[in-house]
């Protein structure tokens, strides 16, 4: 990764993102030693203090821990907290971007959730008729009573 000094956002944070790209990518897996801040500096050609505000990023959200005297490793959940992170932010900011242009187009509160709920029940039928009715059956024949 080249980290972008243009970016608006700061390079300890691209250099955490990068952190959780590895980690999502199994590169870096649970319970295994992350690069140290001075390895990070290294690589990304930054200051030390900048590589370890990004570890202390990570390790603030419990993605990462320090073992006293042997450095940061993964935690055996990390993925699953990058995953639940990225995805609370990729749903929070696109259901924003819904709500701001229903405003902008002079649909209520109301009006927009049901159409979410109409359209929630029209996927959920297409679904259905995508798996067909043998597979239906197939389900049904399987389900506990």
């Amino acid at each position: 990764m080249i980290l972008n000094p243009a970016s608006m956002k700061p390079i300890y944070v691209q250099i955490a993102a990068w952190l959780e790209g590895e980690i999502l990518n199994g590169h870096l897996p649970g319970d295994e030693r992350v690069y140290s801040q001075y390895q990070l500096a290294e690589m990304f050609n930054v200051n030390p203090a900048t590589a370890a505000k990004g570890l202390n990023l990570l390790a603030d959200e419990e993605i990462v821990y320090k073992q006293r005297g042997l450095g940061m490793y993964v935690a055996r959940d990390a993925q699953a907290r990058i995953l639940a992170k990225r995805k609370g932010r990729f749903v929070s900011g696109l259901v924003r971007e819904v709500v701001s242009e229903a405003g902008r187009l002079g649909m209520g509160t109301e009006e927009l959730i049901s159409l979410i709920r109409k359209i929630g029940r029209e996927d959920s039928e297409d679904m259905t008729e995508e798996r067909g009715p043998e597979k239906e059956r197939e389900d049904n024949n399987h389900e506990s009573p």
